[in-house]
């Protein structure tokens, strides 16, 4: 019997979780302030975490800023941490060097396990804070010649997932999170990225998207939002449809393949 009311109560749920959803996608979602609350950014020398400490900053948040050549120490309780920094190697699996395999996990990933194992404490003392896991559209999907970059984004994806889950286990609900999927950005670090079905993103654009999903508590913020969308519609599809997608898609960008670059 308590099974048959567990799942009529979590078909309502599910029905209702549907129509807040829709509700809110027609509706302004209130966005808190963030004015006073102390924000570390990772990788806030460049790209997305360099506009996004601007987003903040125009929101009169306190700015700790980690960079390769910035440091900051004794500023008190972070409240907001942005795990951005990132690296990538764009080439083949036996191009890629193995300390850029190394790279690649020890930035993408294992530094969201040290920044936010530093700074979840006085979180959970104060049931207070915010933590943005930056991942890309590549934790969902697969590109060829980014095999380090998609696997570790993989990983921050549910590296995401599961501690927003842990939180709401231990009753920190007053702790957030979001995770920020864009697709190509146009940052340097990817050389002539191109696409037939998605835009190459500016970075000021995936900022803004940034901030408005921390500001609303947005879980999942994905860029543009209809990526959303066509990921869900892609685990329906068997895998001759996703095949036909992806040459249709055309990704390209500049790639070491067999030690040449080419792009791809």
């Amino acid at each position: 019997m308590n099974l048959v009311l567990d799942l009529l109560l979590l078909l309502f749920i599910v029905v209702y979780s549907y129509l807040e959803s829709l509700v809110k996608f027609f509706l302004p979602q209130k966005k808190k302030s963030v004015a006073g609350e102390i924000v570390l950014i990772t990788g806030a020398g460049h790209g997305i975490g360099r506009l996004t400490t601007y987003e903040f900053a125009k929101r009169k948040s306190r700015l700790v800023l980690w960079d390769i050549s910035k440091v900051k120490k004794e500023v008190g309780d972070v409240t907001i941490v942005v795990n951005n920094a990132g690296a990538v190697y764009p080439a083949d699996l036996l191009s890629t060097k193995d300390e850029e395999i190394t790279k690649t996990f020890g930035v993408n990933i294992l530094t969201h396990f040290w920044s936010t194992k530093a700074l979840l404490p006085s979180m959970m003392r104060r049931n207070h804070g915010h933590i943005v896991t930056v991942a890309s559209v590549c934790g969902h999907g697969v590109i060829p010649y980014l095999i380090p970059y998609c696997s570790s984004k993989f990983a921050a994806v549910g590296f995401h997932r599961r501690l927003t889950a842990e939180l709401e286990a231990l009753g920190k609900t007053g702790i957030k999170t979001s995770c920020l999927c864009p697709v190509f950005v146009n940052t340097g670090f990817t050389k002539n990225p191109n696409t037939r079905l998605w835009p190459v993103l500016e970075t000021n654009e995936v900022a803004r998207s940034l901030i408005d999903g921390i500001l609303a508590n947005k879980k999942m913020i994905f860029v543009p939002s209809y990526i959303g969308f066509s990921l869900l519609l892609e685990k329906f599809l068997p895998e001759r449809a996703l095949t036909a997608i992806s040459r249709v898609q055309n990704v390209q960008f500049e790639a070491l393949v067999s030690h040449k670059t080419k792009k791809k």
